[in-house]
């Protein structure tokens, strides 16, 4: 569809000559999940039932990831988990599927109580708007730079350029 949406392989648009999209409901609720079970395995990344959701558009720090203020460390990677687990409403999470990485986990824009999970990620701090693949969260991560939130209070290493020294060795 033009907005980027997928409906399903059963609906009008992705038949042969098809032009107006015509979703049908079987096909959307493969693209949503509503789950009670949630697990938080890092700052962008979920586990909803057994299946791993990777936060569209954000990268967050690595769980074992260390950011300083005032010249001490700290764990950013754990508080970017734990302020990730403190925003979700188990009750109330939706995940919509965008894409599959090439490690199969969903990557999906994921909503608690209707807010946007991704987004207050970044506007709190807690990740970097991921422009590699999305410019959606630039502004927010503009906000938090500003206003010194969550890892922006000082400094640290862009999460990318984290895992490419660990994979040397060049991190501890």
């Amino acid at each position: 569809m033009k907005n980027g949406k997928k409906c399903g392989k059963n609906s009008a648009y992705s038949k042969k000559g098809g032009y107006d999209p015509l979703c049908y409901t079987s096909d959307l609720k493969k693209n949503v999940q509503n789950v009670a079970n949630v697990k938080v395995i890092d700052g962008d990344t979920i586990n909803l039932n057994g299946v791993k959701f990777r936060l569209y558009g954000i990268d967050s720090p690595e769980l074992n990831q260390k950011c300083k203020i005032n010249n001490k460390s700290y764990r950013c990677g754990l508080l970017a988990k734990n302020f990730l687990e403190s925003i979700i409403n188990t009750n109330d999470l939706n995940c919509e599927k965008i894409n599959k990485d090439r490690y199969s986990r969903i990557i999906a824009k994921c909503y608690s109580n209707k807010k946007d999970l991704n987004r207050l990620m970044v506007k709190n701090g807690w990740a970097l708007a991921y422009t590699k693949y999305s410019n959606n969260y630039v502004d927010d991560q503009t906000f938090a730079k500003k206003n010194k939130l969550g890892i922006w209070e000082g400094k640290f290493i862009n999460p990318e350029t984290w895992r490419m020294n660990k994979r040397k060795g060049l991190t501890d």
